[in-house]
């Protein structure tokens, strides 16, 4: 009977089964049911529940925003019933720490994660098909395969990955997940404004559980989420970064985003518009002189695919080190450089020795062990803090060349930001010191900005559109900013099209670089950037 087609006896009914209808296409609504059959019977039952309750089963929500979650390409999948798929977990987590205990200690060795997986895989299969069977039996009414695999997924969901959060992580469009408490969540698309999405979770604790098994996947048994430590800061399959909240906080908060763009290169943001030809070419010759780079902006602008798009034109056998709070540049893994020395901080286990968690190590810690790495260049993912100074200094005594990225709202608001982080160095730090090292270290400040106009039916713009020459001390006693390219707002083009020409003209033109570009006033654009509010007059 497995397998076959669902059979639609006279007062048989479809909802009484532990899956609800199938997901609608795009636009469709967001549908909540009850699933009212009887409850599960036999040794699968949900805990609790003795067998032949009848009682209702929890609601179940039907999400609208994600039509194509079959990752098989079937277009739509039957929507499980989370109690359901709760249950069978627990029951295959216990069975596979047996299996997987007896396996260490016959072989001494710990099983590894494909093992563990393959071997979940399995009994799941097995939980699945027993559970179908029993179910069967019971009411006479035999799920199809499609919705056995729908519920193998969804229980491999919850074991192995991030349980009903899953399917958003699985929507290559999605670029935000906002989750304020199990049951309000939202998400961005690309180009298309937030929208609430049904429940990742039945209930908060259920929320944190899954994130605590997020932790432990993803954390290198380092990070977690608990009184003791209420942020978790997460690097997700994929390159998606999580960043969590729960106990400083009335409900437990998430934000997840998706860098979309992996693997870009500066041609590829050409064809994304984040900057033209001529902008490329020069940001191309600035990291060949082996410039001093900072990438600002604010979040979700695309600093690091900018940062990304340009290591990609480092030559392929230098020697470079990257430190992250958490892995989102993964130069060491996209196969452009050969030698790449990957560096993530680490978070502390929650108790506090001498004023600071104990095991942590920051950012600003690794940088002295990455200068004795021999390392041509450091790319820092994101300066947030006192790592600023040991970073400054890095690029005024290094061989150049070195990036980071630096969170500020507006190109001329960068020294002062900078100014900022470095008070936060320690108490001899003072402004003055901060411009110098500033204006000694940095080269070229990028700025990348984000036009979004998706609430008026438009698109979200992501474009650089400045770039700052640093030239040495100016006036009191303040770094120099020469633009070299710039927006031109009284023609419409708020894009980074040339301005002046830079002091290091000579260092960009041994570099490759064409000076003749420079002359073109509105750089590669073929038009003024389209905005339906602003832009060309």
């Amino acid at each position: 009977m497995r397998g076959s087609p669902l059979n639609q006896r006279p007062g048989a009914d479809p909802a009484a089964l532990p899956w609800s209808t199938p997901l609608p296409g795009p636009g469709g609504p967001v549908v909540t049911g009850r699933v009212t059959g009887p409850a599960p019977a036999g040794p699968l039952a949900s805990a609790g529940r003795p067998p032949g309750d009848h009682a209702a089963v929890g609601p179940t929500a039907v999400p609208s925003a994600l039509p194509a979650l079959d990752k098989r390409g079937a277009g739509t999948r039957p929507a499980v019933d989370p109690q359901v798929a709760r249950e069978l977990k627990r029951q295959v987590a216990a069975e596979l720490h047996q299996q997987l205990t007896k396996l260490s200690a016959g072989s001494g060795v710990e099983a590894d994660r494909a093992t563990r997986r393959q071997r979940g895989r399995a009994l799941i299969e097995e939980a699945v098909a027993r559970w179908s069977d029993a179910y069967a039996q019971t009411h006479g009414i035999p799920p199809t395969r499609e919705q056995d695999r729908a519920l193998a997924e969804a229980v491999f969901d919850l074991l192995f990955r991030a349980g009903r959060l899953q399917p958003y992580l699985d929507d290559p469009d999605i670029e935000n997940i906002l989750i304020n408490g199990c049951d309000d969540v939202w998400i961005s698309r690309v180009h298309q404004p937030l929208r609430q999405v049904p429940p990742v979770a039945d209930t908060d604790a259920e929320l944190v559980e899954l994130l605590q098994d997020l932790a432990r996947q993803h954390g290198g048994g380092e990070r977690s989420l608990s009184t003791a430590s209420p942020t978790l800061a997460l690097r997700l399959e994929g390159g998606m970064r999580l960043q969590a909240l729960t106990e400083v906080t009335p409900r437990p908060y998430v934000a997840i985003r998706r860098h979309r763009v992996a693997s870009a290169t500066l041609s590829d943001l050409i064809q994304l518009g984040t900057v033209d030809h001529t902008l490329a070419a020069f940001l191309a010759a600035a990291i060949r002189a082996r410039k001093n780079v900072m990438i600002t902006g604010t979040q979700g602008v695309g600093k690091t695919s900018l940062l990304r798009a340009m290591a990609a034109e480092i030559p392929p056998d230098e020697r470079i080190g990257t430190l992250e709070s958490e892995f989102e540049l993964w130069l060491h893994t996209l196969g452009h450089l050969r030698q790449v020395v990957p560096m993530e901080a680490r978070e502390g286990n929650g108790e506090r020795v001498d004023g600071r968690l104990a095991g942590e190590l920051t950012i600003g810690e690794l940088i002295p062990a990455a200068l004795r790495m021999t390392l041509s260049r450091i790319i820092v993912g994101e300066v947030r803090s006192g790592e600023v100074v040991p970073m400054l200094r890095v690029m005024t005594n290094g061989e150049g060349g070195s990036m980071c990225t630096l969170h500020a709202r507006g190109p001329h608001m960068v020294v002062d930001r900078i100014a900022e982080l470095c008070l936060e160095y320690g108490a001899h730090m003072t402004d003055s010191l901060a411009y110098r090292l500033t204006a000694n270290a940095i080269d070229l400040i990028v700025h990348v900005t984000m036009v979004d106009e998706t609430a008026v039916g438009g698109r979200r713009h992501r474009f650089v559109s400045h770039v700052l020459e640093v030239a040495g001390l100016g006036e009191h006693g303040r770094p120099a900013l020469n633009t070299v390219f710039g927006p031109r707002i009284d023609q419409g083009e708020p894009r980074a099209v040339p301005h002046t020409p830079p002091n290091c003209l000579d260092d960009l033109r041994r570099a490759g670089f064409d000076a003749s570009l420079l002359q073109a006033g509105y750089g590669s654009w073929a038009a003024p950037l389209q905005l339906r509010i602003g832009g060309a007059r």
